[in-house]
């Protein structure tokens, strides 16, 4: 069975289109597709998923409940407590295990809070 070439039809509300313009059609359409699911990951997180999360990137599971609490406690939840503890270890040029130590300490949480209310 040979699929009819309709192309040419399909694109006609595209064709005229720079590439800056396609470029930027792409990430809106993108963006619509994506956001909806990003949503749904902050609405409907929880301790348990956050601390699988953490085991997972290596964290003792002895910690992973300090940085889920600390998440909780500073509003961080929705942003993810691996995200939380990825953005420290960035920060500081440090390995995921030692931004986790870090969090379940109780140090660095005052600058990984100042990087999500500041939107970065």
């Amino acid at each position: 069975m040979k699929r009819a070439d309709d192309f040419a039809q399909r694109r006609q509300h595209i064709a005229n289109l720079t590439d800056e313009e396609l470029y930027n059609r792409f990430w809106e359409l993108t963006s619509q597709v994506v956001d909806p699911l990003l949503e749904l990951g902050r609405k409907n997180t929880t301790p348990s998923v956050e601390r699988a999360v953490l085991l997972r990137m290596g964290v003792s599971s002895l910690d992973t409940q300090k940085i889920v609490e600390g998440c909780m406690d500073r509003g961080l939840m929705g942003h993810g407590a691996g995200h939380v503890v990825y953005k420290l270890s960035k920060a500081r040029n440090i390995s995921i295990r030692e931004a986790s130590e870090l969090l379940a300490k109780g140090e660095g949480w005052d600058e990984v809070t100042a990087m999500f209310k500041g939107g970065k």
